[in-house]
């Protein structure tokens, strides 16, 4: 075990130690025969598979610095994230790729324009070291809050077919009919944002905040970007909720504001 930079670099052995608490988990699964011995293990490897190769393709990008690599780097994230958040949805939406690619890119970038333009006034613009960890933060957050209002959405739309229907049938917009279901769809997609805003430091202390204090920085600068860094998922998970589940409750209505059922 050695030290650097404030951080206490992990042997292999030492790695390994931490393995054993995934043995702990796939002990208490055939304890219990909870049948997921399989699962785990496929899981902690891949895990670490997966680490050890994006570690290697981020050191490559962090040494080359250059904007093209950060791109593309971006792209192949958006793509996974939206594959993650559409594959959630139990029923498949026409074009829901493209919903949800279009609102990931688009919440991801602004808000990540604005926090290294403005806030953060990142130089150059396209820095590794702050582009990726935080369109990682922005993606991931985002993604998540699009497949709950996504499934929210649907959920309701089957549960309140009939509601829907009435009130195309009084002569509401297909828009103004889905709206009370919007708004549902909305909050449970961002509720667990605003209870993670009311307890981050109480409960626990967040993963970039973590990372700064074990890396050195001093708990005051890890506090002050953990602030940005929770206002910044507040506002792109905001904007990813908002235009997925606009769009794709739009896949669900004709032109002609009739609600198409065979697609719920």
């Amino acid at each position: 075990m050695t030290q650097s930079a404030g951080v206490i670099a992990l042997s292999p052995w030492q790695i390994g130690l931490a393995v054993l608490l995934i043995g702990l988990v796939v002990a208490v699964s055939a304890r219990q025969a909870l049948g997921l011995e399989r699962d785990l293990l496929v899981g902690a490897l891949r895990a670490v598979v997966q680490l050890y190769v994006v570690g290697l393709i981020l050191g490559a990008v962090f040494a080359s610095a250059q904007w093209y690599w950060v791109l593309l780097m971006l792209a192949v994230m958006t793509a996974v994230a939206t594959q993650a958040a559409v594959s959630r949805l139990k029923q498949p939406i026409p074009g829901g790729h493209q919903i949800a690619a279009a609102t990931l890119a688009s919440s991801t970038a602004l808000t990540l324009a604005y926090v290294l333009s403005i806030v953060v006034r990142v130089r150059p613009w396209y820095d590794p070291q702050y582009v990726i960890p935080l369109a990682g933060m922005i993606l991931g957050n985002a993604m998540t809050c699009a497949a709950l209002a996504g499934e929210r959405l649907q959920a309701e739309l089957r549960t309140r077919l009939g509601e829907v229907e009435a009130r195309l049938t009084l002569g509401f917009s297909g828009r103004e009919a889905v709206e009370p279901l919007v708004r549902s769809a909305l909050r449970a997609a961002m509720i667990p944002t605003i209870n993670g805003m009311a307890t981050v430091g109480l409960v626990q202390l967040p993963g970039m905040m973590t990372g700064q204090i074990l890396a050195g920085s001093s708990p005051r600068l890890a506090i002050e970007y953990q602030i940005v860094v929770v206002f910044m998922l507040a506002a792109a998970t905001a904007m990813a909720s908002l235009g997925f589940v606009r769009l794709a409750a739009g896949r669900y209505l004709t032109p002609a504001h009739q609600l198409r059922r065979y697609l719920l």
